[in-house]
């Protein structure tokens, strides 16, 4: 692996959505940006939370490599985090 090369991952995930399956809450998006926001600098360089439908999109940029274990661990963190917002807000 070559640490000077930037890679970019995109890793999203449906945790839950308003009715109809139209829009991912804002509150999961703020959950998911805190995580990633702890990891910036220690294994992230820079993220960009966002969601298309009820899907929430982790766009993270990181010189760990494609298909980095510990990613795509980050990921499931930030959404297993607000999957607990998203049954709260039922």
């Amino acid at each position: 692996m070559d640490n000077n090369k930037v890679t970019v991952s995109v890793i999203k995930a449906d945790i839950g959505g308003l009715c109809g399956h139209t829009l991912a809450p804002e509150e999961l998006l703020d959950v998911c940006e805190g995580v990633l926001e702890e990891a910036v600098d220690e294994l992230i360089i820079d993220y960009y939370v966002t969601r298309c439908g009820d899907d929430v999109d982790l766009i993270m940029t990181h010189k760990m490599g494609v298909d980095n274990e510990e990613i795509h661990k980050l990921a499931w963190n930030a959404f297993e985090e607000a999957t607990k917002v998203a049954k709260e807000l039922k």
